[in-house]
């Protein structure tokens, strides 16, 4: 599985607000960026947690309704956050990786930890072959 992470340090948000800071969030993990010009990403991340904060088990089929939007477009945007790592799909359901927001951002942590780990066992390879000193 291909997993993108991208991490953009923004300032957190003046107002101290849940849609802010939600939407201050999916923007630091780049899920609203680029053609997502009506941040659907985010308001896909908001509808989960509001299922989830209910007990409720959801599918890219109820949310689309939920949003009024079409299935094949929360579909590409859940394939996104699936790749993430910030959510994870079984069957035709959705779960929110860890069960709760603080949780899947710290499996985040890990996932970039362990990237980070492989890239500097690499590096330090080919540091090696080339003959550059590590200082």
């Amino acid at each position: 599985m291909v997993q993108q992470i991208i991490l953009r340090h923004l300032e957190k948000p003046q107002i101290k607000s849940l849609e802010e800071d939600l939407l201050w969030l999916c923007d630091s993990f780049g899920f609203s960026s680029g053609r997502d010009t009506e941040n659907t990403a985010t308001r896909i991340v908001f509808s989960l947690l509001d299922k989830i904060s209910n007990d409720e088990i959801t599918s890219s089929e109820a949310l689309a309704e939920n949003l009024d939007i079409k299935t094949s477009r929360v579909n590409h945007h859940l394939r996104n956050l699936n790749n993430s790592g910030l959510l994870y799909r079984k069957k035709r359901l959705i779960y929110l990786r860890g069960g709760s927001l603080k949780a899947a951002v710290k499996e985040m942590r890990k996932d970039s930890e362990r990237i980070f780990d492989e890239l500097e066992s690499i590096a330090e390879e080919i540091d090696s072959r080339i003959g550059i000193k590590n200082r």
